[in-house]
């Protein structure tokens, strides 16, 4: 008899279906059922659950859950309302995501490093003119946050002749890019910086990590990209930096409140280029992969995938 894996998910109805269909055809031996569709007498049978922002109501009625599997990379908020459970909370570890934001994140510095922003000012202008050429290895970007996207993102800058370094909780050993850590280390880092990626997850000690204090560590006329989340960043204070251009320009995936509101300062602020949270979505083909590879191997040897340091909150 199959046993019942709940998809736990506020995604639509579409998304849902695609992920139903593809999870039980990467598990034939489970029944991935979406939660709405599983009978109450089953809650107390079910001991592992997949899950995309879902509804926290629903998973503390699994009395038995030992682990959730997310589908999404951001685990900020099920750490949040589960840190005082014992359910243990896996992310997702794919490398195709990797892929994806390190393919993201060369995009949006090579915006910035050929200066798109200021030709986009200059045709709306009617100005034919030509800005200065610097080479990639005299430009420095700098990480917050190396792990497995931020390295993936940081190795792929270096093959493409830039100059990289990162800060991050713990000292990190990546070829050719200098690691920093502790306060005195982040204003190092920053201080070499021409532009700025945003790679690390939200947790009580990362959120407004960058303020008006640490921004102004930043070499005058940087730039910054936002690939974490929102609240990593506290926006009032960027904004006064890019409005006195001493941060030049920003490139913003994420916002604290998602869609970013149509009455948000945010969308007219010329030194801002806004993104709808598209820098690396999750892949339902290989993520099924991952997900199914870490259900099976709890299957068949009873061991639960590395799962989120809930201190750390990652």
């Amino acid at each position: 008899m199959k046993s019942i894996v709940p998809f736990i998910s506020r995604l639509p109805k579409r998304d849902i279906n695609q992920w139903l269909k593809v999870l039980n055809k990467k598990l034939p031996r489970e029944k991935v059922v979406k939660f709405s569709n599983i009978k109450k007498s089953d809650y107390k049978n079910i001991d592992v659950a997949i899950v995309a922002n879902p509804e926290p109501a629903d998973v503390i009625k699994l009395v038995n859950l030992k682990w959730i599997q997310s589908i999404w990379a951001g685990v900020e908020k099920l750490v949040v309302r589960f840190k005082d459970e014992k359910v243990k909370i896996v992310r997702l570890v794919d490398p195709e995501m990797n892929r994806t934001m390190a393919e993201a994140v060369l995009s949006w510095v090579l915006y910035l490093h050929r200066d798109m922003p200021f030709y986009k000012v200059l045709q709306n202008k009617r100005i034919w003119k030509e800005a200065d050429y610097i080479k990639p290895f005299e430009k420095t970007i700098g990480f917050i946050g190396l792990g497995e996207l931020g390295k993936a993102a940081a190795l792929k800058l270096t093959q493409n002749n830039f100059n990289v370094c990162g800060w991050s909780a713990t000292k990190k050993n990546i070829s050719k890019v200098k690691s920093y850590t502790g306060q005195l280390g982040l204003k190092k880092m920053l201080k070499q910086t021409d532009i700025l990626v945003c790679l690390i997850p939200l947790t009580n000690k990362t959120k407004y990590l960058l303020n008006y204090k640490t921004l102004s560590y930043l070499k005058k006329g940087a730039s910054i990209i936002n690939f974490a989340r929102g609240a990593i960043i506290n926006s009032k204070d960027l904004v006064k930096h890019l409005n006195s251009r001493r941060i030049k320009h920003a490139v913003l995936d994420v916002f604290e409140r998602e869609p970013l509101p149509k009455e948000s300062i945010l969308w007219k602020n010329k030194n801002i280029t806004i993104l709808p949270h598209i820098s690396a979505h999750t892949d339902p083909g290989t993520a099924s992969d991952v997900v199914s590879k870490n259900i099976k191997l709890y299957r068949s040897k009873n061991r639960i995938p590395r799962s989120v340091n809930i201190v750390r909150s990652y």
